[in-house]
């Protein structure tokens, strides 16, 4: 990937139905967006030239926006068809997307009914860093001081940019004590996720993970739900609390960015990535090509 900061990649973006240089892609600092965090978002990979579950991410990202009360003014195939284009556009084939819906500048207040809605997509380089070998080490968890919001005070299902302020934060914490990412609980004091990423534990050969009733069930947590069950792994969806941490023999997180990634350490307890870790990792790599 390049050393260019982000704002000065080299390119196009898609925005509001047109290709313009990455450089000119800018809104306006009265911007309900930035002001009120009306924006939603999705992330998606491309491998060797094609869009990893493209469809899923559309859907999900026009459901965020019906969540949020914004109407994405061009149709799921138009916005699936511009990924493909963009894509094409910036000459990637290993590479990252970020398509955004955000309420624009036309008013300022706490009601933003006659803004405009805005939607941009943006491809960056986005290659495999790591080899297996170097993946199973994994990474070092610590617990977050914020907790996921309870499913009656934040619109959780939505892919937000407004609910990631406490990830941001509690990411942040956790790198400034030596550590990868942060363990967040539900509004239950139950284990609910990373800052960023689904998570699992192995258990006596079964995979155990929170049930997403707080937080987004994402898509690539699906996806190794469904691996899991076509390997005849059994997959067992509960409340999981921070007090069984020490019986559980593996961890790992799961997100389009990192794709599966195994956890190491979370604090004081300690899981040794292995057998079923890598099996799903090594199924996740061949579904995706």
């Amino acid at each position: 990937m390049t050393n260019l900061t982000f704002d000065k990649l080299p390119g196009y973006i898609w925005m509001n139905g047109q290709f313009i240089n990455w450089s000119d892609a800018k809104v306006h600092v009265i911007n309900h967006a930035m002001h009120y965090a009306s924006s939603v978002f999705e992330g998606n990979r491309a491998y060797n030239g094609k869009i990893f579950k493209l469809e899923q991410h559309t859907e999900r990202l026009f459901k965020s926006a019906e969540i949020l009360d914004m109407e994405i003014p061009h149709s799921v195939a138009e916005i699936n068809q511009a990924c493909v284009d963009i894509l094409a556009k910036q000459g990637l084939k290993s590479a990252y997307l970020r398509p955004i819906v955000w309420r624009g500048s036309e008013q300022m207040g706490i009601s933003a009914q006659n803004t405009t809605i805005n939607v941009a997509i943006a491809v960056w380089e986005w290659p495999s860093y790591f080899s297996l070998a170097d993946t199973m080490k994994g990474i070092r968890l610590t617990a977050a001081k914020y907790r996921r919001p309870a499913p009656d005070t934040a619109p959780f299902r939505a892919k937000a940019a407004g609910l990631y302020m406490i990830c941001t934060l509690s990411k942040h914490a956790a790198e400034a004590k030596g550590y990868n990412d942060a363990l967040m609980l539900d509004h239950q004091g139950n284990i609910a996720e990373s800052t960023g990423s689904n998570i699992f534990f192995v258990k006596n050969g079964e995979l155990h993970t929170p049930d997403p009733t707080s937080f987004l069930d994402g898509i690539t947590r699906q996806t190794v739900i469904q691996l899991a069950q076509q390997a005849g792994i059994k997959v067992v969806v509960r409340d999981i609390s921070p007090s069984e941490l020490p019986s559980f023999d593996e961890c790992f997180l799961c997100g389009t960015a990192m794709e599966i990634m195994p956890v190491a350490e979370i604090d004081e307890h300690r899981f040794t990535p292995a057998g079923i870790t890598q099996q799903l990792i090594e199924a996740y790599i061949q579904l995706h090509g």
